[in-house]
């Protein structure tokens, strides 16, 4: 199972240990999930509620989707006697993202108020864990967020993706999310608890992420896996879709600015022997994106080469 970390004891007496299970969720995982993470239950509910109720103002819309009339296409085809394959390059998602400097839905009416307050809060979660991390790695505190910043001079990117995996009629022709790693930094995820789906690959096997009312599920994005030179990983995931449950998904992404310049911490090079040195190169995370953006669901060691061969 995925680990589940009560990140209250990280202030207490049982700080050392809580450090070491989030150092083994980032080693051995690349996921893990926070209860009592400090954000109030109240409005983790809110977010449920006016995220709901936002879907549902969506969902007819998600009817003439192209996934769904991808779907219906083939199954037409299907019942005329065809062969048909699986649609391997479509999401059974409905999504939105919500950033700052960009519209927000304006209903339900209490939706930009909820959703601005839980940012908030999710905000201040992700630099607490970014610090754990620092300390884990033996970093100065807030190595990783000057470094997403490039050293305050610019904004890192914060930005809330809201999605719902509607009830699909033919689970064997389409996946809801399809495989990759994240391109950015932390991944904040509060997943619905009720209808499961998250899976990651460990070990050359998919494991489900269950569902744990109220926690947050962290993963670690690919530039923690650069920064941390490899000591952290950015592993493979998806979302299955099911024929009966409306899975609700709400992943927040804390990344470096579009500027920032990301590589190996020095530190962490330092102590590699000699001939191993730096595992990634150094490069802007503008450029990654470009990268990352073209070869999402391919494999992700290829991207740092493109990236490298870019500068």
């Amino acid at each position: 199972m995925i680990p589940v970390i009560d990140f209250s004891k990280v202030d207490g007496e049982e700080r050392a240990e809580t450090l070491a299970q989030i150092a083994n969720g980032c080693e051995e995982w690349g996921f893990f999930q926070l209860a009592n993470h400090g954000i109030p239950v109240e409005l983790l509910e809110r977010v449920k509620k006016v995220c709901s109720a936002c879907y549902k103002l969506r969902q007819e819309s998600f009817k003439e989707s192209n996934p769904v009339q991808l779907l219906n296409k083939l199954v037409e085809e299907e019942s005329e006697g065809r062969n048909v394959e699986r649609l391997n390059d479509v999401d059974w998602e409905d999504v939105f993202v919500l950033q700052d400097d960009k519209p927000w839905p304006s209903n339900p009416p209490e939706f930009k108020e909820t959703m601005r307050e839980y940012r908030k809060e999710l905000r201040k979660l992700a630099e607490r864990v970014m610090e754990a991390m620092d300390e884990n790695l033996g970093l100065e505190r807030g190595y990783i967020s000057r470094a997403f910043s490039a050293n305050g001079e610019h904004e890192p990117f914060f930005g809330t993706k809201v999605s719902h995996y509607p009830p699909c009629p033919r689970l064997d022709l389409v996946d809801g999310l399809r495989a990759h790693t994240d391109a950015g930094g932390v991944i904040l995820l509060f997943q619905d608890d009720e209808v499961g789906g998250l899976q990651i690959l460990k070990d050359d096997k998919w494991v489900d992420v269950q569902p744990v009312k109220h926690s947050i599920v962290i993963n670690t994005g690919d530039q923690i896996e650069v920064l941390s030179n490899g000591r952290y990983k950015s592993v493979w995931h998806r979302v299955l879709v099911s024929s009966h449950g409306n899975r609700r998904s709400i992943a927040s992404f804390y990344n470096p600015s579009l500027k920032a310049t990301i590589a190996p911490a020095t530190k962490l090079v330092a102590s590699q022997p000699r001939e191993v040195g730096a595992s990634y190169p150094e490069f802007v995370f503008g450029d990654y994106m470009d990268v990352y953006m073209k070869q999402k669901f391919l494999p992700k060691e290829p991207r740092f080469q493109a990236v490298a061969a870019a500068l």
